[in-house]
């Protein structure tokens, strides 16, 4: 199956909606998935909505963005100003020798 093959098959369940291009229902998606990976390789950025509402966006591997990755919290942690008061090790210990 070739894009021009299954270019006017897919227009038929598309439409191009001003700010997000080409748009497809997920149950046309759904039927139509090769066709669409078709489009998407050739370099076009498609849509997919749910009763209107959009829901993914498939786009050509080159296009993607660079992810950020997720790295743990203790950087983030490791750079906040250390707050005054003490320590829970000293709170503990502080408990523990205030028992009789």
């Amino acid at each position: 199956m070739t894009a021009e093959s299954t270019g006017p098959m897919i227009m038929r369940e598309t439409i191009a909606l001003p700010g997000m291009g080409l748009t497809i229902p997920v149950r046309a998606a759904k039927a139509k998935l090769s066709a669409l990976l078709e489009l998407v390789a050739g370099g076009q950025e498609v849509t997919i909505t749910s009763d209107g509402v959009p829901k993914a966006v498939l786009s050509p591997v080159g296009k993607r963005e660079a992810r950020k990755v997720f790295t743990g919290m203790g950087d983030y942690l490791m750079k906040q100003p250390v707050h005054g008061g003490p320590g829970a090790d000293e709170i503990i210990r502080s408990e523990r020798d205030s028992r009789p």
